[in-house]
């Protein structure tokens, strides 16, 4: 006969095998949404009671009952067993064994699969503003580099190779801009999580008079769905979340390239803190950058989530299936991966040690003064395309005599092109290069200063609103 303990059993004259309860279940996954699934079944266990669906005092057993498990699984004194397939069956069976007839009412008006979409998407909800948190915290880091290490000239690169001289606090601050973008993505996976759909059911909604909308108030949604088979079937804002996480973790793979970089000795850039590297097994010199080369790798582990869950989702009928239990573990993967990546990186930039020395020097090499002296020779009244042969004949004599563009004297300048006069030698000074890059969102001090407040306005806001929604 079929297992009595199974909520299904009824219909059955068997039960599975040993190997395909392991291999169904996915209470080792989805465990960790035990609270968000004890405060939708209090929820809605009042909200029965207020309906008069139930009595109640059997609300008052189901609470009582719920809020001891809740304490329980806190503690760490829960015992979870696989032949409860996951967490929702877990905790109801547990409460049916503890409080009786009353528990076995708490799951009137609601199947498990409107129980399943509102624990995944209040567990969403908890960690987009975690997320969002940790990000911010990582963006106050950078935030505190720029002011700190404003000033400081470094060459800027395209091609990976030396193009115009930037401040650093300049170059610190796209990443701000790229981080703060994420920020955005997880306050927006949050709000799309934001929809309570308990009360749709299996699919198509139920008998019984129910107030959603109590559910909804009592959960801290801001709407109810609006479609039960939509309810049920709906994990775009798992894509929603899992993608800000791939983003997120994009924007850290390629700060840890740069910091890789910037840490080697032809670089010498930056150097990491002894707690951020490690050393070899053979060689007792090497303090080799682990932790950022690691945030690189993880990267593609996160892409791999959201393309996973992708390929879930992409081709399922309505409403739901039972492929939809794999949409959780590539999430919580992707969640926590990130998480420990902003971390990681966030302790990382706040104890390296800038090399400012190293940075000036590497700003004086590469002929990054040739734009401004081809904008020297535009502002003569000569065409830029001409200005730019005649600078790229200066480089070249440059290269083949061993000299930068700062050790040609104002004559040599002029046996290029009349048209140069005493003056070019401010052009290619690398401090009036950088100085000169006035134009909002320019490398200049000034503008970067407007950018610094521009970016301490918009952390505000952030750090703001992750208060107003965390628990």
């Amino acid at each position: 006969m079929a297992d009595a303990k199974k909520p299904w059993g009824g219909r059955f004259e068997k039960s599975p095998s040993a190997f395909l309860e392991q291999y169904g279940a996915s209470l080792m996954v989805d465990k960790r949404m035990w609270a968000q699934d004890i405060k939708g079944s209090i929820a809605h266990a009042r909200m029965l009671a207020q309906q008069s669906v139930i009595t109640e005092a059997d609300a008052d057993s189901i609470e009582t009952g719920l809020s001891e498990i809740y304490r329980e699984i806190r503690d760490g004194k829960f015992e979870f067993r696989i032949v409860d397939e996951d967490i929702h069956m877990a905790i109801e069976r547990t409460l049916i064994e503890r409080i009786g007839t009353a528990g076995g009412r708490l799951h009137t008006a609601r199947s498990r699969n409107d129980q399943v979409a509102l624990d995944t998407r209040m567990y969403a909800m908890d960690q987009a503003v975690a997320l969002a948190h940790a990000v911010t915290s990582m963006r106050t880091t950078i935030l505190h580099l720029a002011e700190e290490f404003h000033g400081q000239v470094m060459p800027g690169y395209t091609h990976l190779q030396k193009a115009q001289p930037v401040l650093f606090s300049h170059h610190l601050l796209a990443y701000f801009w790229m981080l703060s973008r994420d920020a955005t993505r997880f306050r927006h996976a949050q709000e799309s999580a934001d929809v309570m759909p308990l009360g749709s059911a299996a699919l198509a909604g139920t008998t019984f008079d129910i107030d959603r909308d109590s559910v909804s108030d009592r959960l801290g949604f801001s709407q109810v769905s609006q479609n039960s088979m939509d309810s049920v079937s709906d994990r775009d804002f798992l894509l929603d979340l899992t993608y800000a996480c791939t983003v997120t973790m994009v924007h850290l793979s390629r700060l840890c390239e740069e910091l890789i970089l910037w840490s080697t000795e032809e670089f010498g850039f930056v150097t990491m803190d002894d707690t951020y590297a490690t050393g070899s097994s053979i060689m007792p010199q090497k303090k080799n950058p682990d932790f950022a080369e690691l945030t690189r790798g993880k990267t593609g582990r996160v892409v791999g989530d959201l393309v996973g869950l992708l390929t879930v989702l992409k081709g399922l009928p309505l409403a739901y299936n039972k492929d939809m239990q794999e949409d959780k573990e590539g999430v919580f993967d992707a969640i926590d991966t990130t998480l420990d990546a902003l971390m990681a990186m966030d302790g990382m930039l706040a104890s390296m040690h800038i090399n400012a020395e190293r940075m000036i020097e590497g700003a004086q090499g590469g002929f990054m003064a040739a734009t401004d002296v081809a904008d020297y020779l535009v502002n003569t009244g000569m065409p830029f395309r001409d200005a730019h042969e005649v600078v790229g004949r200066l480089v070249l004599e440059c290269e083949r005599s061993g000299r930068t563009l700062q050790e040609l004297t104002a004559a040599e300048f002029a046996a290029v092109d009349p048209a140069f006069d005493d003056d070019v030698l401010e052009a290619v000074d690398i401090y009036a290069v950088v100085a000169r890059r006035t134009s909002a969102g320019g490398t200049g001090n000034e503008a970067v200063l407007d950018q610094i407040m521009a970016a301490r306005d918009v952390l505000a806001a952030d750090a703001a609103w992750v208060e107003a929604n965390l628990e």
